[in-house]
C-alpha cells in the first residue's frame, strides 16, 4: 500500500487515468494538476488549480509518457489551460521527491541535475517497453493496412531497428506471411533474425536493402532514413516511423518525393489507452512501492 505517499500527477493523457486509478487504490494521496476538465472524481485525491501550482510535500511526481517541450511544456489534455514545469516548482520540492516521466527529455534531464532531483524514465524498463510492443504492433498494423492496397501477406518489408520494438514489430509481419528484412548493427542481433527466421542485413546496406521494399518500418531514434537512402526507395514504399520525435526519416524530403511516410510514436496511447495506462501503472506501483518501503525504512533508522 502506498498510505501517506504524496502524489502529484501532472498532465497526460487517457492512460495516465488507469495510473491514478491504480493508485488510488493503493491509499496514495493524489494531487491531480491539468484535469480540470475530468469530471470523474477518485478516492483520495485532489484537483489543483493549474494558475496556482504548488509541489511542496511532494514525495513523487507524475509526468506524461511525452514528459516535457523544450520549454517545460506538459501536454495535458484533460485541461484548457498551459502547464509548463518551472525550476520553482521543482526546487519546491523536498530533496527525496523522486520525478517518473514516460521519457527522459534534454528540458528535463538539465532541470533535475540543477535542482539535484532523481529523473526515473519510465520507458527504458525493458519490462515497461516489451509491454508497450504489444500496442504498438497492433497499431502499426492498422496504419499499414489504412494506407496500402495491398495485403500484409507477401509484401516486402524492412524493419530497421532490432530492440525490444522492432523485434516485435518484425515477428508478427512475419507471421502475417509478410517477407521480413531486419536491419541491425550488432551482430548478435544479426544471427538472431537469420534464427527467427527472417533476413538480416547490416544498416551499413540500408540503401541496397530498402530499393524494392513495400513497406519501410523504423524504430530507431536516428537519421537512419535519410534523403540519399530515400531516393534508392521506391516511391510507392509506405514509411511508418515508431522512433520517438522527432523520428528517423526525412520527412521534408520524403515529402517532396511523394511518397507517404507517417511519423507514429506513441501508438499505445493512441489505439489501446486503457491497456498501456494499465503498463504504466503497474510499473509505477512497483517503483512507488519500493520508493515508499526504503523511505520508511530510513525513517525507522532515524528514529532508532
Amino acid at each position: 500500500m502506498l498510505t501517506g505517499l504524496n502524489v502529484a500527477v501532472i498532465g497526460g493523457d487517457a492512460r495516465q487515468l488507469e495510473v491514478i486509478r491504480r493508485l488510488s487504490e493503493h491509499d496514495a494521496n493524489l494531487f491531480l494538476i491539468g484535469f480540470d476538465q475530468l469530471e470523474h472524481g477518485y478516492t483520495g485525491s485532489v484537483k489543483i488549480n493549474s494558475h496556482n501550482i504548488s509541489l511542496e510535500g511532494m514525495d513523487a511526481v507524475i509526468l506524461p509518457v511525452s514528459g516535457t517541450g523544450s520549454e517545460g511544456q506538459v501536454e495535458a489534455v484533460f485541461s484548457a489551460e498551459e502547464i509548463v514545469l518551472t525550476r520553482e516548482m521543482v526546487a519546491s520540492t523536498p530533496e527525496h521527491c523522486i520525478f517518473y516521466s514516460g521519457m527522459r527529455t534534454k528540458y528535463l534531464e538539465e532541470l533535475m541535475e540543477k535542482e539535484k532531483r532523481k529523473l526515473v524514465p519510465i520507458l527504458d524498463r525493458d519490462d515497461v517497453a516489451i509491454y508497450n510492443s504489444i500496442p504498438t504492433v497492433e497499431g502499426t498494423i492498422m496504419l499499414v493496412i489504412q494506407h496500402t492496397d495491398f495485403t500484409i501477406h507477401g509484401s516486402n518489408i524492412a524493419v530497421i531497428g532490432f530492440g525490444r520494438t522492432g523485434m516485435s514489430v518484425a515477428r508478427t509481419f512475419a507471421a502475417l506471411g509478410a517477407n521480413v528484412k531486419v536491419g541491425a548493427r550488432k551482430q548478435k542481433d544479426l544471427a538472431r533474425i537469420t534464427e527467427m527466421g527472417m533476413k538480416p542485413f547490416h544498416l551499413s546496406e540500408l540503401k541496397d536493402e530498402l530499393s524494392s521494399i513495400d513497406i519501410c518500418i523504423n524504430t530507431v531514434p536516428a537519421l537512419v532514413l535519410s534523403s540519399d537512402v530515400l531516393a534508392a526507395m521506391p516511391v510507392h514504399a509506405l514509411i511508418i516511423d515508431l522512433a520517438s520525435k522527432p523520428g528517423g526519416t526525412d520527412f521534408h524530403y520524403a515529402e517532396k518525393r511523394g511518397m507517404k511516410a507517417i511519423l507514429a510514436p506513441g501508438l499505445p496511447g493512441i489505439v489501446a489507452p486503457k491497456t498501456a495506462g494499465q503498463i504504466l501503472a503497474n510499473a509505477l506501483t512497483i517503483l512507488l512501492t519500493e520508493q515508499h518501503q526504503l523511505e520508511r525504512s530510513m525513517d525507522n533508522g532515524s528514529e532508532r
